[in-house]
C-alpha cells in the first residue's frame, strides 16, 4: 500500500425524510464532481421545524478524498 495525500472539503446535504437520507444525498452530489472520495466525517446535525413537525434534516460533513499522483 502506497502513502496517499487527502484534501478535506465541506459539504452540507438536507432532506425531508432522515439524516442518513441527507448524508447519502450530500454523498451522492459530491461523488458527481469530486474524484476520489474514500471517506466522510458528520460534524453537525440540525434540522428545520414546520408546523411543530420536522421539516428538514441536516447534516454537515466533512469528506476527505485522494489527491491525484
Amino acid at each position: 500500500m502506497s502513502d496517499h495525500v487527502y484534501r478535506l472539503s465541506e459539504i452540507v446535504g438536507s432532506s425531508q425524510t432522515s439524516v442518513d437520507d441527507a448524508v447519502r444525498t450530500a454523498i451522492r452530489k459530491a461523488a458527481e464532481t469530486v474524484r476520489h472520495i474514500e471517506w466522510f466525517e458528520t460534524k453537525e446535525i440540525r434540522g428545520q421545524v414546520v408546523d411543530g413537525d420536522v421539516g428538514y434534516f441536516q447534516v454537515r460533513l466533512s469528506i476527505g478524498f485522494r489527491v491525484e499522483d
